[in-house]
């Protein structure tokens, strides 16, 4: 660029513009003179990449070009490696998958891809990857493939067919030929690890969508990483801070998550060295910051590789004992990895005894300055929740959510709420616990929460009246959130007559204790009290003139839903005979059996935040999403 005296005095003049309007004027003034340029036919390959580089510079600055395309193309036809290298630049900056100018391009860049010039094959291969687009997927990832797996393809131009390729593949991935399957495969083996290293991402691609074709890959990943880190077989320049080119083992790693352990004894005994070789090269952190990172994150890997493989192996737990060196570290960074890989754990494995030892350290991760360490502990302490811990910690976390931050309260409610009806030993402790979830963070309670706390008690008679008088009493008092009089109303509208003999919770009682938060609540909380209250009429006869007052007040309500509602069960309630209105109160029948609703929701939202796993078969718990089914 710099023998382009024209066009570094260009990027002068706009450098040294005071206004925009100076700076736009400058350039308006250089478009017209180009305009004019492209015009003579008889203008230089040096000429044509001057002004195409002014264009280039005016449309990164954020102007809009509509002239200058074809003579970029033109650059990319020429056979000088100057002229054709801005010519690709332009095409990359100024043209999309989209654009109707790319079928022009694609004769250019399919002779430069079958050129023995290897700096044209990059320009190629650049290009195609940073534009794409379905007409080069179809047209040009054969030749792409041709680059990558040739013999007397130079190491560096196999790295860039390899990424071009997957760029290719994310898109559509018929790029790939099935054909080409062994071939690819085969340069995992091959001596220079910048190649492996790029091919390891397209064959983790591969084998994730079509692992009956890449089987052979797993054979192979495990012995380069056993030359690499046992046999030591690695160039000085892959050492990084003495850790054995880290991306490479992270990559093959991940790679073999692809698939399920190797039924080949050796390839299987080789594997259990490697990670013990890992285990134990990373026993002792060191005083270099770029060596702790780089050694940690090839162990981290290496735990989620084990867990894939087997979670009851021998040497989990040696990396359990880690991991909670980790989930105590003073480093942020160091105990959100910790509690991410343990959760990732604790979903998989049945036997949480050797999590549990650590209980009271991810209890404290609950009051760690980062919010994204406590998310992390909040998901731990979820997953490695069971019935005979579950009191203890469901304990913790609402001790916890009176002063939790406000950004995850609504996942904690939602997870105690799951832990409290799947970790149930008794339906009183249950009713207690959701009582006292709403009563301390009733703003984030949703509606799935106090609506199944509904389905419960109606379905189990025997927890009825204990769940209406512990209700009634929570109603009464002063303070309250809206959930509590959702779930009151409609407990104590089925259920208030097993407990209207009991001192305290006469009729009257009942109804007052629901009427003083009448006016403070929602209109659809107001309809539902209102339904409640029509119950009354039928099951406490001498509350009644009460009870019509307030279906009186609300019959010329400005809320059309609370006046009509009001007008029909004042109707109801004024008729004199009670058969048709005992028919339309009787008691509401059991709920059917299924699936929970809020179980649904908190998959769908780890489903969301989680980082893929490299597993070819989901992980999960195995609990069953029928919640009834913990009591």
């Amino acid at each position: 660029m710099s023998s382009m005296r024209g066009l570094v005095q260009f990027i002068a003049d706009l450098r040294n513009a005071r206004a925009r309007e100076l700076e736009e004027r400058r350039i308006n003034k250089e478009l017209a003179n180009i305009r004019l340029k492209f015009k003579d036919s008889n203008l230089s390959g040096y000429q044509k990449k001057k002004y195409v580089c002014k264009l280039l510079y005016i449309y990164i600055l954020g102007w809009n070009i509509d002239f200058g395309h074809l003579e970029a193309l033109n650059l990319v036809a020429s056979n000088k490696f100057s002229e054709k290298q801005i010519g690709y630049l332009a095409t990359s900056l100024l043209l999309n998958e989209n654009h109707n100018l790319i079928n022009l391009v694609l004769n250019s860049m399919q002779k430069d891809l079958n050129d023995n010039n290897e700096l044209f094959n990059c320009l190629a291969l650049h290009a195609i990857a940073n534009v794409g687009g379905k007409e080069m997927a179809e047209t040009l990832a054969p030749d792409v493939q041709r680059l990558l797996v040739s013999p007397v393809s130079k190491p560096f131009v196999k790295k860039k067919a390899a990424l071009t390729l997957l760029r290719l593949y994310r898109k559509y991935n018929y790029a790939v030929h099935i054909e080409w399957a062994d071939s690819i495969i085969n340069l995992l083996g091959d001596s220079d690890l910048g190649v492996v290293t790029s091919v390891a991402s397209l064959v983790t691609a591969l084998a994730q969508d079509q692992p009956e074709f890449y089987k052979k890959v797993y054979g192979r990943s495990v012995m380069k990483l056993k030359s690499m880190l046992i046999d030591h077989q690695i160039h000085s320049d892959y050492m990084y801070y003495k850790v054995a080119n880290p991306w490479l083992q992270v990559k093959l790693m991940r790679l073999l998550q692809c698939y399920p352990a190797s039924d080949n004894p050796d390839i299987s005994a080789a594997l259990l060295d490697v990670l013990e070789f890992i285990l134990d090269s990373s026993s002792e952190p060191t005083r270099n910051v770029q060596q702790n990172n780089a050694q940690n994150a090839v162990l981290f890997e290496a735990i989620n590789l084990a867990i894939h493989i087997d979670v009851n192996s021998q040497i989990m737990g040696r990396m359990i004992n880690k991991l909670g060196v980790f989930i105590s570290s003073r480093e942020t960074n160091l105990r959100y990895l910790g509690l991410d890989t343990m959760a990732h754990l604790a979903s998989r494995t049945e036997d949480l005894a050797s999590i549990r030892k650590h209980q009271n350290t991810v209890l404290l991760s609950l009051k760690d300055r980062d919010i994204s360490v406590r998310r992390k502990g909040l998901d731990l302490l979820y997953s490695m929740c069971s019935y005979q811990n579950a009191a203890v910690i469901v304990s913790e976390l609402l001790k916890y959510l009176e002063v939790a931050d406000y950004a995850i309260r609504e996942d904690m409610v939602i997870k105690i709420a799951i832990l409290t009806e799947k970790h149930a030993s008794d339906y009183k402790w249950y009713i207690d616990t959701i009582l006292r979830l709403i009563s301390v963070a009733g703003d984030y309670v949703s509606d799935e929460v106090w609506q199944r706390a509904v389905q419960i008690v109606v379905n189990n008679e025997e927890l009825q009246p204990y769940a209406t008088h512990t209700l009634l009493q929570y109603l009464k008092s002063p303070t309250f959130y809206e959930a509590m009089v959702k779930i009151g109303g409609y407990v104590l509208g089925e259920f208030g007559h097993l407990i209207a003999d009991t001192q305290g919770c006469t009729p009257i009682e009942q109804f007052l204790a629901l009427n003083h938060k009448f006016n403070l609540v929602s209109p659809f909380t107001k309809a539902l009290l209102l339904s409640t209250y029509i119950k009354f009429v039928n099951l406490f006869p001498e509350i009644k003139p009460q009870l019509i007052r307030v279906f009186q007040d609300h019959s010329r309500s400005l809320n059309s839903e609370l006046q009509q509602r009001a007008c029909e069960y004042l109707v109801l309630a004024s008729l004199p005979s009670d058969d048709l209105l005992r028919t339309i109160c009787d008691e509401m029948p059991p709920f059917p059996e299924r699936a929970s609703i809020l179980l649904s929701r908190i998959n769908e939202k780890q489903g969301k935040s989680e980082r893929p796993r490299f597993n070819s078969v989901k992980s999960g718990n195995g609990e069953s999403s029928n919640l009834i089914e913990g009591f």
